[in-house]
This record gives C-alpha cells, sequence and structure tokens, in this order.
C-alpha cells in the first residue's frame, strides 16, 4: 500500500473528527468576529462606509454582528447547519468583494484572508453540512 493510499484510508476513518473540528473552529472565529463588532463598532462602520456598497446600510452595522453571533453558535453546534452557513455566504462574499478587496493582499492587515478563508469554508460546510457528530444529525436520528 503506498503512502497515498496509507493517507486516503486514514483520512476516511478519522474525517469525521477534522470536519466537527473545522467546523467548531468556523463557528468559534464568526463568534469571536461578531463580538468584535461589538465591541468595537467603529471598526464595522468604517468597513461599511469605505466599501462600495449603498451608502444608505446603516442598518448593517447592527445586523452583522447578530448575524455573526448567532451563525457561529448554530455552526458550533452543527444546528441548522445549512441554514446557519447560507445566511453567513452574503456576509463574507460582501466582506471579500466590497470591503477587504480594495485593500489587497499586500496591504498589511490580514482581514482579505481571513475572508477568504471563512468564505471557502463556509462554502465547504454549505455542501457538506454539519456532519456526524452535530445537532442536526441527533435530531434526525430521534425522529425515525
Amino acid at each position: 500500500m503506498t503512502y497515498l493510499q496509507q493517507v486516503n484510508v486514514w483520512s476516511s476513518k478519522h474525517q469525521r473528527n477534522w470536519f466537527v473540528v473545522l467546523r467548531a473552529l468556523l463557528g468559534l472565529s464568526l463568534f469571536l468576529k461578531g463580538i468584535q463588532f461589538i465591541k468595537n463598532t467603529e471598526v464595522l462602520e468604517r468597513l461599511i462606509a469605505q466599501s462600495t456598497a449603498s451608502q444608505n446600510a446603516l442598518w448593517l452595522n447592527t445586523f452583522i454582528p447578530w448575524l455573526h453571533l448567532f451563525g457561529g453558535i448554530m455552526i458550533i453546534a452543527g444546528l441548522f447547519t445549512r441554514l446557519s452557513v447560507l445566511l453567513q455566504v452574503p456576509v463574507l462574499v460582501g466582506a471579500v468583494f466590497f470591503t477587504n478587496f480594495k485593500q489587497g493582499f499586500f496591504s498589511g492587515e490580514p482581514d482579505l484572508l481571513f475572508s477568504i478563508v471563512i468564505l471557502v469554508l463556509l462554502l465547504f460546510f454549505l455542501v457538506e453540512g454539519g456532519g456526524q457528530f452535530s445537532l442536526d444529525k441527533s435530531l434526525r436520528g430521534s425522529k425515525k
């Protein structure tokens, strides 16, 4: 058995554990970003003001932090994972293309790279779902 085949066998046996850890880290990072935006509302206001999005979007200052908080908790728990991820995707698309893309990769701030990584993980869990160790799975199992 080649090394690549051994990695594939190991990955298929331990895949669920990595998904749980990855999902929890994704939810935790969204939750912490929501806390950061609530503590520092000026940062979010500045990002929205500098973006190419509508200048009449002041409601985003309130909506985005709470969406990150509740979505992060739901993703950590694995409860309504796909719905929570689906609600997060437009916010991260806006963060990548409308706010952080102007700064670029070499601006010295890691916000663009962070937003891209989070967006890719959100898209992954939109397809993959909560996984084996999630409240989604346990609630579906209790109905049968």
